[in-house]
């Protein structure tokens, strides 16, 4: 399905099935996606601000330059996802798997990385919270 530049501002999509859908420019500003599966969709430039994404399936999904600022992701499945350029800034990555995703020049500064698994990155992002560092492509708290 086709849903670039679709506005779902505070809508409940929880447990939706849109694997491989093409979010492009989307507004999904404070929306619910608990528990949905969006492996493989096309979020690029999608404005998902405050979006809770809570045990969502996101493996494989291009989010490159997405707006996930102060975003629940915690226990989400982010594997090899590309995170490129992303606002994560008081995001919540707790127990997510960011294992093989690309975070070149995502900023991570003040994201809750309690429990995160994010080894095999294929990029480092820009910044991360105090106590952290990207090293050997794994981001590992000091």
């Amino acid at each position: 399905a086709n849903l670039s530049g679709a506005f779902l501002s505070n809508t409940k999509l929880n447990n939706i099935q849109v694997a491989n859908t093409k979010l492009t420019g989307a507004n999904l500003y404070r929306a619910d996606l608990i528990n949905a599966n969006l492996a493989g969709a096309f979020l690029n430039n999608a404005d998902m601000r405050e979006a809770k994404f809570n045990d969502a399936n996101l493996s494989g999904a291009n989010l490159n330059g997405a707006n996930l600022r102060g975003a629940n992701l915690s226990g989400a499945n982010l594997r090899d996802a590309d995170l490129n350029g992303n606002d994560l800034r008081n995001a919540n990555l707790e127990n997510a798997d960011l294992s093989g995703a690309s975070l070149y020049r995502a900023d991570l500064s003040n994201t809750n990385l309690n429990g995160v698994s994010a080894i095999n990155l294929r990029r480092c992002p820009v910044n991360l919270p105090t106590g952290w560092a990207c090293e050997n492509n794994s981001l590992i708290q000091r």
